[in-house]
């Protein structure tokens, strides 16, 4: 238990330093990406975004699991 901990605590901090360079990926502004805007509020729900890191991770996960 630990050790996965470890691990995503890792993956978050690399995350967090790739920041600036992932934003530029255009993630989060796919087509079905829902996006409300409206005078002082705005809903944002990223399903696409979603289900493509949902599917990358699986994949990845499958590939390490072998």
């Amino acid at each position: 238990m630990s050790r996965i901990l470890i691990t995503l605590g890792i993956v978050l901090v690399v995350i967090g330093l790739l920041w600036p360079w992932i934003s530029k990926l255009g993630l989060g502004r796919l087509p079905g990406d829902i996006v409300i805007e409206r005078e002082n509020f705005r809903f944002y729900f990223p399903v696409t975004t979603m289900i493509l890191i949902s599917i990358v991770l699986t994949v990845i996960l499958w590939l390490f699991r072998k």
